[in-house]
């Protein structure tokens, strides 16, 4: 099973002169499966535990509080927490007025094909084939300027876009990895399909990811942060939140 690395094992491997002895981490807990309640109520999820494991591998003490999405900047700027782990996109605004981690968990795009079907994609040997993709996406402007070769169905939704790789409309399916991967091992695919190639990571297309946010005056917490990011991959424990609720891998 492939899981990610965006860390390079010769950094990170020393520990900051200063670390913080708290984290105050501040969540939505309505984005299953990165945040959300169980079934007993207790909160759960990729971003909490991974937040758990970098206060573990910090020996800092560690708080979560929840907050409407919407809510988490003001609770940051008032103080109220040190860090948002919510997947807060890094806009040409937010970087102006925060600082960000590095990413923990890039997006990228991918191929789904047939199960049982061989399919190249290479762009040269998907001259003439058919691929769906939901219209008026960064998707569909992907293989607009690099797959022009091929025959490229949009559809107004994923479903759509999906079911179309099912009654084999389509050759191959192009889109979303993170929710590809949901689908595929769901029950509405009907066990129909799977990953074909790498995972596409563009810069300008698929290059964002999910990194946490600090306060602007708070490169201690910063530096802290990317430390225990870079021990938890060199430890597998990143690895092992990654499968834990990711079993099917897009990567």
């Amino acid at each position: 099973m492939v899981t990610p690395n965006y860390w390079d094992p010769r950094t990170g491997t020393d520990r900051p002169t200063t670390t913080p002895n708290t984290i105050r981490f501040l969540a939505a807990d309505d984005f299953p499966p990165f945040a959300f309640r169980d079934g007993t109520g207790r909160l759960t999820g990729f971003n909490i535990d991974l937040a758990r494991a970098i206060c573990e591998e910090l020996e800092a003490a560690c708080s979560l509080r929840i907050k409407s999405f919407d809510a988490l900047v003001p609770a940051l700027d008032g103080e109220e927490g040190d860090a948002i782990i919510a997947g807060l996109a890094t806009t040409p605004g937010n970087v102006q007025t925060l600082l960000f981690s590095d990413p923990y968990l890039r997006l990228p795009a991918r191929f789904s094909v047939l199960k049982g079907k061989t399919l190249s994609v290479l762009p040269e040997d998907l001259v003439g084939k058919r691929i769906s993709v939901v219209e008026g996406t960064v998707h569909e402007r992907f293989l607009r300027s690099y797959f022009s070769g091929a025959e490229i169905r949009t559809y107004p939704t994923a479903t759509e876009a999906r079911a179309a790789l099912g009654t084999e409309e389509v050759d191959a399916h192009f889109g979303d990895g993170l929710s590809l991967s949901f689908w595929l091992n769901g029950k509405i695919s009907g066990n129909c399909c799977e990953f074909v190639g790498g995972p596409w990571l563009e810069p300008g297309y698929f290059d964002h990811g999910l990194s946490i946010a600090l306060r602007r005056d708070d490169a201690l917490r910063q530096a802290a942060v990317n430390h225990a990011l870079a021990r938890l991959q060199a430890k597998g424990v990143y690895s092992e939140l990654y499968l834990r609720y990711f079993p099917v891998s897009f990567y």
